[in-house]
């Protein structure tokens, strides 16, 4: 579809120039009027208080109403909201008791909005970083699911630094997924998180190989299947997801968490889909939202032509090193309004140079996904104000 240029920014390059870009008009997206025919979680950011007098390194401040109006305006576009997860720097600026805060604030939220849907990571990031016995980092599990389940929510059974730094066999990991699986109330999610979105989290499932550790956890999955949603791997990979996908247990779902192929994952082919619980769906809801749609309808190319463009924008927000992702999705809800300031739990606005940033707002330029062209342009023209380029 073709877009008209409607403004002109000054941005920097990589080789070191500084040239006019022509800012387009975006594309306009209707809200859902029918279910989709994929569950689609976006893991959802949070929103830093910039007026708090705690300092960002070392203790969290949220703007509360904020983080939850974004968690509206995910479900307002019919996205179901994946709560305190990686997105939400957790382990990386949002402490468990922050996190249950937030918990609680979102599960609540959702009871008032017809059919808003939630699940919310349990951890073990109470515990001092380092090695634990297996019986603590159970009993941590154990305060976490509990805690969720009290406020109404389901459980996505997140990854565990504790356990990656304790665990000396995979019998370690299936028998601590096994307590915890035998007592959740429903069934919960399970996330892999891969390497390069934490370092801590390398070596998980008891191999460093990505292979050894698949059967691993299929293992798991297969004696727990009862008891397990979904599995959601975030590898980056997909010939590995669909690898798994087609051996996971009868009734077990698969989510992609690849942020680089999501589009022609959540597709599928003859042999089944995968589901979604993405951190990109944060930053690109509407289009989501609408590729979603026609998906659901058998529009295929329109889907492919909705999705292809944000394709290259998620790349570029989750490229090496993939854990400041948080920093560009964050970015993005600044230019488009959903926040008043780039400010960021533990000072990660920082995780960045200007040179992404500016690549960034070329991208979803290109997406059509600046809502507010002028608001964008702005804002941007602050930032490199700020650094100097003004």
């Amino acid at each position: 579809m073709k877009r008209d240029p409607i403004l002109a920014i000054r941005l920097p390059a990589a080789d070191g120039t500084i040239a006019e870009f022509a800012v387009h008009e975006p594309r306009r997206f209707e809200r859902p009027a029918r279910p989709f025919t994929r569950i689609a979680y976006a893991a959802a950011h949070v929103v830093a208080d910039p007026l708090s007098t705690k300092e960002p390194w070392l203790e969290p401040a949220i703007d509360w109403e904020a983080t939850l109006a974004f968690r509206r305006h995910l479900w307002s576009w019919g996205l179901a909201v994946a709560e305190a997860m990686d997105t939400a720097q957790r382990g990386m600026g949002l402490d468990w008791p922050n996190a249950l805060e937030l918990i609680r604030r979102s599960v609540a939220e959702a009871k008032g909005i017809a059919g808003a849907r939630i699940a919310c990571g349990a951890g073990t990031d109470q515990l001092a970083p380092g090695p634990h016995p297996l019986e603590r980092i159970v009993a941590a599990y154990e305060e976490q699911c509990e805690a969720i389940e009290r406020a109404g929510g389901r459980v996505i059974l997140m990854a565990s630094r504790a356990l990656a730094a304790s665990a000396r066999s995979p019998e370690d990991y299936a028998r601590v997924y096994g307590r915890i699986l035998g007592q959740v109330s429903e069934p919960a999610i399970i996330h892999w998180l891969g390497e390069m979105f934490d370092p801590a989290l390398e070596g998980y499932w008891g191999a460093r190989d990505h292979g050894a550790a698949m059967e691993v956890c299929l293992g798991i999955l297969r004696a727990n299947a009862a008891k397990v949603d979904g599995i959601k791997i975030s590898l980056l990979d997909k010939e590995k997801e669909i690898a798994m996908r087609r051996r996971l247990p009868p009734g077990v779902r698969m989510y992609t968490g690849d942020d680089f192929h999501f589009a022609e994952l959540i597709e599928g082919d003859a042999d089944g889909h995968s589901d979604a619980l993405l951190g990109i769906f944060d930053a690109i809801a509407p289009a989501a939202s609408a590729a979603l749609s026609a998906l659901a309808a058998g529009e295929r190319a329109r889907y492919h032509e909705i999705l292809a463009p944000t394709v290259p924008l998620s790349r570029h927000i989750f490229r090496a090193p993939t854990r400041f992702y948080k920093t560009g999705v964050v970015f993005l809800a600044w230019l488009n309004g959903h926040q008043s300031h780039f400010t960021m739990l533990g000072g990660q606005q920082s995780a960045r140079h200007i040179l992404h940033f500016a690549e960034l707002f070329r991208l979803a330029d290109a997406a059509g996904l600046l809502a507010d062209p002028e608001l964008a342009c702005s804002r941007m023209r602050a930032l490199l104000a700020v650094h100097g380029l003004a």
